[in-house]
């Protein structure tokens, strides 16, 4: 493997272990073990264990605007803030590591060398839904504030249809919203929904 290869493969296999354990419970060992290679070899990739963790706290906030990107393509406003919510949904249901790595971004944010990488990654978030829906104001913080509901269901594995029942299909997984029945209402056509 080239170094990037092998970078990338750390970053995966570090995803893993700080998803469970956060940047103080994890041991850089445990990381090395799992991808196959030394400490020191870990150590010649990242400067430290905080470089390492911060690397994958930003893939984890990547993996979520590639998810949004690929979701809102061709569109804007509501139908745009639509397909990034079915997105979410689907990777909460399919990405729970990289969920755990972002509630262990903001526990880790109370140390002052990290706090700043870790706004980073979340305003760059912030401002991509700001851009392609073109909402702002109350109506963009409601769609992130259900995301973080979202995100205390999935990581409690608490039933959706206790905070969402109004929303939900009948099997209580995807999401059912009126741009998805009523498409007109919004004057697009609807985002496509994740299949099950």
């Amino acid at each position: 493997m080239s170094a990037d290869e092998r970078r990338a493969a750390v970053i995966r296999a570090a995803v893993t272990e700080f998803a469970k354990g956060g940047l103080n419970g994890t041991s850089t060992a445990a990381i090395a073990r799992r991808v196959g290679v030394s400490q020191p070899y870990l150590f010649r990739l990242f400067d430290d264990k905080k470089a390492l963790f911060l690397a994958t706290v930003e893939y984890a906030f990547d993996r979520v605007e590639e998810r949004f990107r690929r979701a809102t393509e061709g569109l804007t406003g509501y139908p745009a803030m639509h397909a990034m919510a079915h997105a979410y949904h689907d990777f909460l249901d399919t990405d729970t590591d990289l969920l755990r790595i972002q509630l262990q971004a903001y526990a880790a944010a109370e140390d002052a060398e990290l706090r700043s990488d870790i706004r980073g990654f979340w305003i760059r978030l912030d401002t991509f839904a700001r851009e392609v829906t073109g909402i702002g104001g109350e109506e963009l913080t409601n769609f992130f504030a259900r995301g973080m509901l979202c995100n205390v269901i999935a990581s409690l594995d608490l039933p959706r249809g206790r905070y969402f029942d109004d929303i939900l299909s009948a099997e209580g997984k995807q999401l059912r919203c009126d741009p998805c029945e009523d498409s007109e209402r919004l004057g697009e056509s609807p985002a496509p929904t994740p299949s099950d």
